[in-house]
């Protein structure tokens, strides 16, 4: 027989922790793939958007510093007009936007830079 477990800090904690860790498995089949289907998006628009403007423009200082302040003003608006529990469009955006960063820093390792 399997006692519950009293309600004390550690296992509130472990709750939050839980919740946490596999809250994205929560939710409808629609939004999770949605969601990652954004991030891997956002890895291949990143991957080519380098790429190509480093080729129109070829100065790789201008490239970053635009691209690093165009992510800065989505971050910036999200924080103004999302509240705590985001809608998909919000996480779509998020997502898109991690899967930018990612590929630009993969980018600078593979250039050594």
């Amino acid at each position: 027989m399997t006692l519950p477990l009293q309600r004390t800090r550690f296992d509130g904690l472990q709750r939050r922790l839980g919740g946490l860790l596999l809250g994205g498995f929560r939710g409808s089949w629609r939004r999770r793939s949605l969601a990652v289907l954004a991030l891997l998006l956002g890895f291949y628009a990143g991957e080519n958007i380098t790429a190509l403007w480093l080729e129109r423009v070829g100065q790789r200082p201008v490239v970053v510093l635009l691209l690093v302040v165009l992510l800065e003003l989505v971050v910036r608006l999200r924080t103004r007009l999302v509240g705590e529990r985001p809608g998909l469009g919000w996480i779509l955006i998020d997502n898109l936007r991690l899967g930018v960063v990612y590929a630009v820093v993969l980018e600078a390792f593979k250039l050594g830079s």
